[in-house]
């Protein structure tokens, strides 16, 4: 079984940049849908972006559309996520999962993932 481990996270201002990292150990990635969740305190954990095993069909919820940037690297077994203009509302701990599917439409609710990282937190200032 793959082992998901995140890395990246950290305090920023407001209006700042993080980069997030998801390094796969135990196997390589499987040709399934990746994808960033977070989750804040009292709250669900929630889809950020998502992304097929070619990357070609991404999906970003409407709250970062146009600020996060999904990536993977899969000859380094590797899942990204670029967070530029962040927001005191994206402070949450992020955790990176692989889904059960190949397919985008099916990856969009935790449920369909069974392996997920420890979480990273992320936490930004105003």
């Amino acid at each position: 079984q793959v082992q998901l481990v995140e890395s990246g996270g950290g305090l920023v201002q407001a209006g700042g940049s993080l980069s997030l990292s998801c390094a796969a150990s135990g196997r390589t990635f499987s040709n399934y849908v990746m994808a960033w969740f977070r989750q804040a305190p009292g709250k669900e954990r929630d889809i950020v972006a998502a992304i097929t095993w070619i990357g070609d069909s991404i999906y970003y919820a409407d709250s970062v559309k146009g600020r996060f940037t999904i990536s993977r690297d899969n000859s380094k077994n590797t899942l990204y996520l670029q967070m530029n203009s962040l927001k005191p509302e994206d402070t949450a701990v992020y955790y990176c999962g692989e889904s059960r599917y190949h397919s985008i439409y099916n990856s969009r609710a935790s449920m369909a993932y069974d392996t997920w990282g420890q979480g990273t937190q992320v936490t930004v200032s105003s």
